[in-house]
């Protein structure tokens, strides 16, 4: 668990690293009959910043840790981009998607915590 530990620390660093914001992270590793142990959530503002907080999410990781997604999807309209880390989902929106399928609230028994935006 220390190394999901590490990865959801790496991805919260590469989403920063682009001005993401509304991190949510969402604990699922109590709950049984989840794909995975973290979402990670954030939104940007724009289709564009969405791209950039998903590409600063891979080069982060695999600079750090060394790894990269198992599979990527939504870099063609970039309005929803989710990353299989395995053990850990990652989301990222702009902000009315994001609204809209309330991710972080679909298990209401799992911890969530709310990162402060960064200025």
């Amino acid at each position: 668990m220390e190394h999901t530990n590490s990865l959801v620390k790496t991805i919260i660093k590469g989403i920063r690293e682009k001005k993401g914001a509304k991190i949510v992270v969402v604990d699922l590793s109590g709950m049984e009959g989840t794909v995975c142990h973290y979402f990670v959530i954030c939104q940007g503002n724009t289709p564009t910043q969405v791209e950039a907080i998903a590409d600063s999410i891979v080069d982060t990781v695999r600079q750090d840790l060394g790894e990269k997604p198992a599979h990527s999807i939504g870099l063609t309209n970039a309005v929803w981009v989710a990353m299989d880390y395995s053990d850990v989902f990652v989301h990222v929106f702009v902000p009315d998607v994001r609204d809209y399928y309330d991710l972080e609230h679909l298990w209401e028994d799992a911890p969530i915590t709310y990162l402060e935006d960064e200025d």
